[in-house]
Formats: structure tokens, sequence, C-alpha cells
């Protein structure tokens, strides 16, 4: 492991990406004046009235840049970065990228137990927030974490307390662009540099991290953009959370920026929001999780809006229920490219030619011919043709260890690079894979992946919680919920409400506070020990007034 704690890639592996082309050496920050150089007078960036030309994008960026210089950020530092969809966030994120500063991309349903634990671990040398959205106090808690971690708080908004940095101040275009551009030349990071920090899904505990080079980046994105035939024709309309790798560079907003293509941010991803953008900035493509698609398809049926400009949608996140992908291409007029990938690094995508039986039914095939992957049983060997088992990997944009994890590591990984996805898959005769099912402990709700280990931990420290466990429950909306069951100490209650009302108070996200409880007189085990969570699932989901006390 490196200095700065992340695990540095095999040198063979470098030379092969590098001789072959999957690399080429240039950080992020460095394309943003090509683009600009291409597509200058082009829209680049819609943001409500906000519409940014690629030349005045960068000319934003740089000012950002330098005055994040001015601040006393440097090559090498991390950020923490908690915005919603807007242009300041594009704006940032390149200005990082100038500079040699990686964000530490967190969501806005993080609160002070990630955020806490993100700022410690990547030891952040500043804290970027709104001043409030959706009557939370982000300023405020910018504020507790700077003051406990050392770190400069930059606000997004109107409402900046003292001792804060307005980002608007520091975004805003002065003097020479021309000359600031030949200036900017210095900061340059190494395109082997850190570039940007992922928050992985998380199955141990709060989620690790995951450090992505401009090099291993920059291919990630520009690939999947040649996958999904991008050009200077797409129109993307970011629904999800920026946060996300998927909307990031999957291709995501980077993709259609590197082809010349306009970028339309939505706050929301409701349908009342994103169909008038549809309609009126004639998108060409989104991506979407499964629980927004699903209220995509019931709108669609009624809507006034014109939606015929739309002509893919990318859906990922979860496993689409059976038939679902054509559902959704009749329900938009459009086409659906099915994705399976991770903030880890590989992707998956059906093709835009693949037949309506592999976009329906498979989860796509790698992007790339360097990709590699393992498919085996529980002892390490591998599967025959058409048996499940877990999926390992490795390849130019699958890093080859978590940031600051070296235990984590051990097991993450094999000693020659593979990465253990923890996902259960089979590969289809097509050369597509199935995803089946997961290793990994967790809840994907809506797309985000809760560890049910960390909620777990926090149920243990409610006074009344002898023992707990956290399994997933069926929801047609989000796939997937948060069910917490517990044992109570002797001559103790306890009731959902009082679980999210504490849970709530210590400043966990949201969308892992449970949204059901099961109290019942005991976990069952497996033969060693363990809490068996399939037949606590069973019973749960069956008929769970059987393990209910007091019911």
């Amino acid at each position: 492991m490196k200095r700065d704690g992340t695990v540095p890639w095999p040198p063979q592996a470098v030379r092969r990406y590098v001789t072959e082309g999957y690399w080429r050496g240039r950080p992020l920050g460095d394309l943003m004046w090509d683009w600009a150089d291409r597509s200058g007078d082009r829209v680049a960036v819609v943001d409500g009235d906000v519409r940014l030309t690629y030349r005045e994008l960068a000319e934003h960026v740089d000012a950002l840049a330098e005055n994040l210089d001015g601040l006393g950020l440097r090559d090498g530092d991390n950020v923490l970065v908690q915005l919603p969809n807007c242009w300041e966030f594009v704006a940032f994120f390149l200005a990082c990228q100038r500079i040699g500063v990686a964000p530490v991309l967190a969501l806005l349903a993080h609160r002070e137990h990630e955020l806490d634990y993100l700022a410690e671990l990547a030891e952040v040398t500043a804290i970027v927030m709104p001043d409030r959205r959706n009557d939370f106090d982000h300023q405020a808690l910018a504020a507790k974490l700077g003051a406990k971690h050392c770190a400069q708080v930059i606000v997004l908004g109107e409402d900046v307390h003292n001792g804060h940095t307005s980002l608007g101040s520091l975004i805003r275009r002065h003097g020479d662009a021309q000359e600031r551009r030949i200036g900017m030349a210095r900061y340059a990071p190494r395109s082997s540099d850190v570039a940007l920090i992922l928050l992985s899904g998380g199955t141990t505990g709060l989620p690790k991290i995951i450090a992505r080079t401009h090099d291993d980046y920059e291919y990630n994105a520009r690939r999947s953009a040649e996958v999904c035939e991008f050009d200077e024709d797409t129109v993307y309309l970011v629904t999800l959370s920026m946060a996300h790798n998927f909307p990031l560079g999957s291709p995501g907003l980077l993709g259609a920026l590197m082809n010349g293509g306009t970028v339309v941010m939505a706050r929301s991803p409701r349908p009342e929001v994103t169909f008038e953008l549809i309609e009126r900035e004639r998108v060409t493509v989104s991506s979407l999780v499964p629980a927004v698609a699903q209220r995509w398809v019931d709108a669609a049926a009624t809507t006034t809006r014109d939606l015929s400009s739309l002509r893919t949608v990318h859906i990922g996140g979860s496993v689409l229920p059976e038939g679902f992908a054509g559902t959704l291409a009749r329900a938009l007029g459009c086409r659906v490219q099915q994705v399976y990938g991770m903030a880890e690094g590989l992707l998956n995508y059906t093709r835009l030619d693949d037949p309506p039986h592999i976009v329906e039914g498979t989860q796509g095939r790698p992007i790339s011919d360097a990709d590699e992957y393992l498919i085996v049983d529980e002892n390490g060997t591998p599967t025959g043709p058409g048996q499940p088992g877990e999926l390992l990997t490795r390849g130019p944009y699958t890093p080859r260890g978590y940031f600051r994890a070296p235990e984590h590591n051990l097991h993450a990984f094999t000693p020659d690079g593979w990465f253990r996805t923890g996902d259960v898959v089979v590969l289809h005769e097509s050369g597509n894979l199935i995803v089946r099912g997961r290793i990994k402990d967790q809840v994907n709700r809506g797309g985000e992946k809760v560890s049910a280990p960390e909620v777990e931990g926090l149920a243990l420290e409610l006074p009344q919680v002898r023992r707990a466990a956290v399994i997933a429950v069926p929801d047609r909306a989000l796939g997937e919920r948060v069910c917490l069951c517990v044992v109570l100490h002797d001559g103790q209650r306890l009731d959902l409400a009082d679980v999210q009302r504490q849970f709530t108070t210590r400043g966990v996200a949201r969308y892992k506070i449970p949204e059901r409880l099961e109290v019942v007189p005991e976990l069952p085990l497996t033969p060693i020990g363990k809490v068996d969570k399939n037949m606590l699932r069973q019973v749960v989901t069956s008929d769970a007034r059987q393990l209910v006390v007091g019911a």
C-alpha cells in the first residue's frame, strides 16, 4: 500500500494498459480545454435557467481551481463533497481535477454518522456542502465536522456563515481566461494520481472507499460512452445523484462532455420534474434505477409531455424484475440498456443492437476486451457452463484494493489481484452475465446499498437490544427495504418509531434507517453458530407474527 493509502497497480499491468492504449496518460482536468476548443460555443451544461457553453464552463472551472489553490488546497489533498445535482457540482469536480485535489463523493442523504467517518478516513482538508436542503441544515453539520477535522468549509448557497467560504464567490470568472489557462499547467497532477474517491456499496460496517486514478477513470468514462454510442447529439439527463459512479462516469455526464454532448441537471428524478426537462431540452438518454424507472413507467401512461426525443435509458443499481426492461422500453418508446457495474470497477452493458431476449434477460457483458473475470464456487474453483458462482474480476479500471483498508483487502482481493465482487452470476451462452443474487450481506434499497452489519452495529447500541440481525424484505417500489430483527433484554420494549427516532438522532442516513421491526424471542442459528438469515427471511416474509413477541 502506498503512503497515500492506495494500492498500487502491478507494474506489468501498468505497462500493458499504457502500451495497448487503455490508459492515455492525461489527467481528467487536462481534457477540459480539449472539449472547449472542439465544442466551445455548444451548450455543455443546463441547470434550470443557467446554460453554460463549453468555453464558459472551462473558464469557470479554471477560476475556481485557481481560487481553491488560493485557499491552500494542494495536489494530494482530499475534499469531502456533498452537493445536489447542479452545474456548480460539475465545475467543482473538474476544478479538483485541474489541481490534483481528490473529491470524496458523499450522498446528500448522508448525515454525521457517515460523513464523520469519511472525513477521518480520507483526512480531508475541506468540506463542501449546501447551506440548507429539504429542511436540513447542511452548513451547521459542515461547521461541526470542519472544527473536528480542522477542515475548511465551503458552502453553496446564499446563507454563508462567518468563517465559511462561498462557493459562488470562488467560481466567478475573472481576469484573462487564456492567461489563466496557460498558468494552470503548473498545477496539473500526474495521470497515475488519485482523481476521485467513490463509496463502495458497503458490506462490512461503514462503506469502504475506492480511490480512482485519472488513468483508470478516464478509460471508464470513455469506453462506456463508446459502448453506449454517445456523440455530440447526446443530451444526457442527470437524474440520479452525481456522487454515484453510474451518472458520473458510466458513461454519465463525463461521457457526454467527452463527446461534445449536453448535460441537463435534474434536481429530482420524479416524473413531474424530469418529463418537463425531457420535453424542453430534447433529452436523448438518461440513467435510472428500477425504483425510479417504475415511477416513470406509471407516469408515462398519462403524461402530456413529449418524450419522443428519448432514445435510450440505462437501467442498473439492482436487478430488474423479469420482463421489466421490455415494459420500460414500450412505456417510454425508447431502447433500454441494462447496466451491471460497481464503483470498484467492472462495468457490463447490454448492447444497443442486442435482441430483445438478451436485453430483457441478461445484465450485459464487460465493456473492455481487457476486462478479465472468473466465476467460482465456494472453494474458488471455476464453475461449469451455466452454473452459478461468485464473480471475480480485474481489468484496466478495476483498482487493486480499497483505500486505507489493508485488512479488508486481504479478503476482498486475491493475492493475484482478482476482486471478489460478492455477486452470484451465471454466464449466458451469449457471453452476457446474469446476476442471480449476492453473497454480500446487504440490502439494496432502490439502488442504495445498505450494509447489514453496519445497521446491526447501530441497533446493538440501543439500550433495549440484546441481539440484532438485518435482512432485506421485498418491496414493489424499491425492490428491498431494511428489516431489523431484534432480541430484547428482559423487561424491555421497543417499537419501530423509537428505533427510527434514535437512528435519526445519531445522524444516520435516512435510507439506512429500518422501515420494519420484528421483535423475536431468539435469532435462528446455523450449525456453526451464525445467524441463519435465510431462515429468518423466510419466516418474516411468510408469517412475521410467528416471531413477534407480544404481537
